[in-house]
């Protein structure tokens, strides 16, 4: 097994703990926006969600790719 490989796996990895770590976070969030419509601190928290979001499918993507990409290159 070569290093892109295990660049990949590590890779995949530390997302995912990293995305269950702050998945608890965004509920909170998610539960404080939905009870103060009205504060100052929805907007800095919905911005917040709105990059968690584009974050994680851009670590999706990533990882979709560093997949094939290690496929393409083990089996040639």
């Amino acid at each position: 097994m070569d290093l892109s490989l295990w660049v990949t796996i590590a890779f995949i990895i530390i997302g995912f703990v990293f995305i269950i770590y702050k998945k608890k976070n965004i509920k909170n969030d998610i539960a404080f926006i939905k009870t103060n419509m009205e504060s100052e601190e929805v907007s800095i928290k919905a911005r917040f969600i709105v990059w968690w979001i584009v974050g994680t499918t851009a670590w999706g993507i990533v990882s979709i790719t560093l997949i094939v990409w290690s496929f393409h290159n083990y089996y040639n």
